[in-house]
């Protein structure tokens, strides 16, 4: 029997996918997390992600807020990193940025396969490989 597929969705991902914003990938957004949703996939989702969307989605009520992160909480399971993960994190000059590369230990520390995200040259230094949401798509495609 085949190991189900292991994606951590990145942030950008994510923040589509609730806050329903007209992004170039948004039908694959939604269409992502229908997978994860149905239990197709194994979705996860780095622990700071869930601050990150919280700051962008300030305009919006805090209940209203609370909602989008519960929403997301029981279609995503959090992954987090380990404190020797977060260190390598820090002392890794290889990223630009280093909320890319707490994405790239917290999918490591969740066994994950990819990471779903629109920002592919963000994460050509991650241990785990990063995909676009349509290649991902693709994928599930032609291995269901």
């Amino acid at each position: 029997m085949k190991r189900k597929l292991r994606i951590l969705i990145d942030t950008n991902i994510a923040f589509t996918f609730l806050s329903e914003r007209n992004d170039p990938f948004s039908k694959e957004a939604l269409k992502i997390m229908s997978f994860c949703a149905r239990g197709k996939i194994y979705g996860y989702l780095a622990f700071h992600s869930l601050s990150i969307i919280w700051y962008l989605c300030r305009k919006v009520s805090e209940r209203e807020r609370r909602r989008m992160m519960l929403r997301l909480s029981n279609i995503l399971t959090v992954a987090g990193a380990s404190q020797d993960e977060v260190i390598n994190a820090i002392q890794n000059e290889d990223f630009s940025d280093f909320e890319d590369c707490l994405q790239d230990k917290c999918a490591k520390e969740a066994g994950c396969d990819y990471i779903v995200t629109a920002n592919l040259r963000d994460f050509i230094n991650s241990e785990v490989p990063a995909i676009a949401p349509d290649e991902l798509l693709k994928f599930m495609e032609d291995n269901l």
